[in-house]
This record gives structure tokens, C-alpha cells and sequence, in this order.
């Protein structure tokens, strides 16, 4: 090969793309324009060893129907965490998943609905354990469970997340380039009931459901047989009665 013919080629590796090109039989193999960019390392908090900043240790598919507040999914090519989710089955048409997500590299808050038949591409970023704390207004208030440090994060950051959050509860914390971002919930939370209307003589699960309020604000409808002080299993994913707690 002389340098009349000669070649670019375009490498694609974890790292990107890293041109190459031979000039001419003396000159060998170069790299043009110069030395791939790497991305900066940075240890995330309670991580033993350091990541690419930002980017997703695990991809899996999960169901729209599965996808529940605090959880980061990967959208058109971006990552987005969920604010919340409403699942919707209007009469006979197919049920749908409306969310509301923030896009982790700009900020900016989308509307989307899913299919519920559709499959989404949970990231799993780097977790933490930390231990729900209490809340100062719209700030919440955590202790990783390790080290024992403190960290806080706004009511706009966790979203819908903040109606599952009760003291002493254990949470994986997501991070995303060194900034935690939300909270991965449990599927299930065991919450009390502090205010609903009282039991309706020979009431029975098939009745009419009935709103209940929980000790978060977080409100749901029940059956009409649970009673203020009763504990209930919710579903986090749509805030759901799942049953009562004995």
C-alpha cells in the first residue's frame, strides 16, 4: 500500500470509535487525529472501586407494567428516572402506562405513555444502601447504612417516591455521576391507615372500595371492611391495595 491508497478505518470499541490509518508501508499504523478520549473515572459513593461516570452497570427488560417510581430506564437513547406512573385501561382498549420521567443529562421532565404490553430497558446504576431517615419540609434525609453518613434529597428529585418513604426503612440509592438521583423501592410496602371512613355493617371485598389515606399522605382506595389503624400491603408500582396485614 503507498500513501496514494491509502486507508481510514474506524474502530468501534467500549470506548467509542478510534480512527486508523495507514499512510504507507513505512510508516505503519497511526491513529488519527490522536489518542481515543477515555472517560473520567470517579468512585461513587460507597463503590470499592471506580466506574465510567454516568454509565449503566446492567440493561434488563422489564414489562411497562412493572415500572414503578425511583427507577431509571433507558429512552431513546437517553436515560430518564421515573417520577410516577398511572396505569390506565380505558373500557375495552388496550391498557397503557402514563409516566412522567426527568431526563438524568438535562433535567428535562417528559410525559410518555408506554403499551402495557410493552417492554422497557431498566438501567441499574450504582446502588447504595441507605436507611430512610425523616423529613424537614421537602427535604428527606438518609444515612447510608456502611459508613453511617448522611445525605439529603429534595422532594422533586424522589418524586412519588416520597409517598413510600417511612422512618427506618432500607432503600438502594441510585447514583449517577456521584449524585444520587432516587430511590429503587421495595415492590410491595406494609403502611398504615390513619384516616377512612368507618367499616359499613355486613361490608364484604366485593363492595364499593372506599379512599383511605396513609400515614405518608399517600392516599388509596380499600375495601370497605379495613378500619383506621389497620395495616394494608400496597403495591408501589401503582399504588395499589394489594391486602390487609394481620
Amino acid at each position: 500500500m503507498t500513501g496514494s491508497n491509502a486507508g481510514l478505518y474506524t474502530v468501534v470499541s467500549r470506548w467509542g470509535r478510534v480512527s486508523l490509518q495507514r499512510a504507507s508501508s513505512h510508516s505503519g499504523w497511526g491513529r488519527v487525529p490522536g489518542p481515543p478520549e477515555f472517560p473520567k473515572l470517579a468512585n461513587f459513593p460507597g463503590s470499592n472501586r471506580p466506574d465510567p461516570v454516568g454509565t449503566a452497570k446492567i440493561m434488563s427488560s422489564v414489562k411497562a407494567t412493572q415500572l414503578r417510581p425511583g427507577m431509571v430506564i433507558q429512552h431513546e437513547g437517553q436515560l430518564f428516572t421515573i417520577f410516577s406512573v398511572d396505569h390506565r385501561t380505558p373500557g375495552n382498549k388496550r391498557g397503557s402506562m402514563q409516566t412522567r420521567m426527568r431526563n438524568l443529562r438535562t433535567g428535562a421532565i417528559i410525559d410518555y405513555r408506554f403499551r402495557a404490553e410493552e417492554f422497557v430497558e431498566r438501567a441499574i446504576l450504582d446502588e447504595v444502601e441507605f436507611e430512610y431517615l425523616y423529613n424537614e419540609g421537602d427535604d428527606f434525609h438518609f444515612m447510608n447504612t456502611e459508613n453511617y453518613e448522611q445525605m439529603q434529597m429534595s422532594r422533586e428529585e424522589l418524586g412519588e417516591s416520597v409517598y413510600y418513604l417511612i422512618p427506618s426503612t432500607k432503600v438502594k440509592v441510585e447514583f449517577f455521576e456521584e449524585k444520587a438521583i432516587g430511590v429503587d423501592l421495595p415492590d410491595t410496602m406494609d403502611m398504615k391507615v390513619i384516616q377512612t371512613e368507618p367499616t359499613l355493617q355486613k361490608a364484604t371485598a366485593s363492595a364499593v372500595m372506599k379512599p383511605a389515606t396513609l400515614e405518608t399522605g399517600l392516599v388509596v382506595q380499600v375495601p370497605p371492611f379495613v378500619n383506621e389503624g389497620d395495616r394494608i400491603k400496597v403495591d408501589t408500582s401503582e399504588a395499589r391495595y394489594v391486602q390487609r396485614v394481620e
